[in-house]
């Protein structure tokens, strides 16, 4: 990188999915659900990724990357090669399924300010499910982790739990506004099963954005397929945000669409409410 292309932007990933060893946890039905569905999510990705584009990367990634199981904290860590990401749940077990997406979890208490590499991963607590496990209890657990630990993103996963836009979770919303903290939300389609696509559909989140004005709202994978309507939805309300999570593999396998997309959204909100993620496991 040359001294000209450097710029003083702190880059945070805030979909950082890194999957752990989940061996033990096989015997889940809703866990082998979701393993079947995996492999399929791999095909709308990179359908139209030409063997001589991939080919350089595939020769170049190191065996860490290819290996099921791997330090990647120490890795990250010891190479300096992380600016700023923030760590997404570690485990939920409920109703058969079990999110494992960060080996890290919230069993490393000092994430936030390790002593080598202070501020390098931020914590990113996991609030679902809200309704199933309790409204007051997500709430003590929300409130534990802004006071104690400094968190300052959630993430709602909504597939697992209830409508975005389910009244009795209002009292959690409310409490996360007062608390001035940014909500991750998965939106659009549930893209692995036992998750309900139903509880996703961005038209949901105009009755939270306009009941929650102040609430930072950034909504996953850009509502997708439903893109058109979290436009509509975000460009009405100024606290809706739209991630680029998991769909940016398609600008180099599906440009066309990726351009589409991503011009859509220039033109409906305008480029400072466009976030980006790597969704990495998908």
């Amino acid at each position: 990188m040359t001294e000209q292309s450097k710029d003083t932007y702190f880059k945070i990933d805030p979909e950082c999915h890194l999957i752990g060893d989940m061996e033990h946890l096989n015997y889940f039905p809703g866990v082998q659900m979701w393993w079947r569905a995996i492999d399929n999510i791999k095909r709308p990705l990179m359908t139209g990724a030409p063997l001589s584009m991939l080919a350089p990367y595939i020769e170049g990634m190191e065996e860490r990357e290819n290996a099921q199981k791997c330090n990647c904290r120490k890795h990250h860590l010891d190479n300096g090669q992380v600016w700023g990401r923030y760590r997404l749940p570690v485990a939920r077990i409920h109703d058969g399924f079990h999110w494992l997406y960060d080996p890290l979890g919230n069993q490393w208490p000092d994430g936030q300010n390790r002593g080598d590499q202070p501020g390098t991963f931020m914590y990113q607590p996991n609030v679902s499910p809200i309704k199933h496990k309790g409204i007051q209890n997500t709430i003590k657990e929300m409130t534990y982790w802004v006071k104690e630990k400094g968190a300052k993103i959630f993430k709602f996963y909504p597939p697992e739990d209830t409508y975005m836009n389910d009244p009795e979770i209002w009292p959690f919303y409310e409490k996360a506004q007062k608390l001035g903290i940014v909500l991750d939300i998965h939106t659009g389609f549930c893209w692995v099963p036992p998750g309900k696509s139903k509880y996703a559909l961005p038209v949901q989140l105009d009755d939270v954005a306009r009941d929650f004005p102040e609430l930072k709202i950034n909504a996953f994978h850009m509502g997708y397929p439903y893109s058109d309507d979290l436009n509509m939805i975000a460009m009405q309300h100024p606290n809706v945000y739209i991630c680029m999570s998991l769909l940016v593999p398609w600008a180099a396998t599906a440009p066309r669409k990726f351009a589409k997309l991503l011009g859509e959204a220039m033109r409906w909100i305008g480029p400072d409410k466009i976030t980006w993620g790597t969704d990495y496991a998908g």
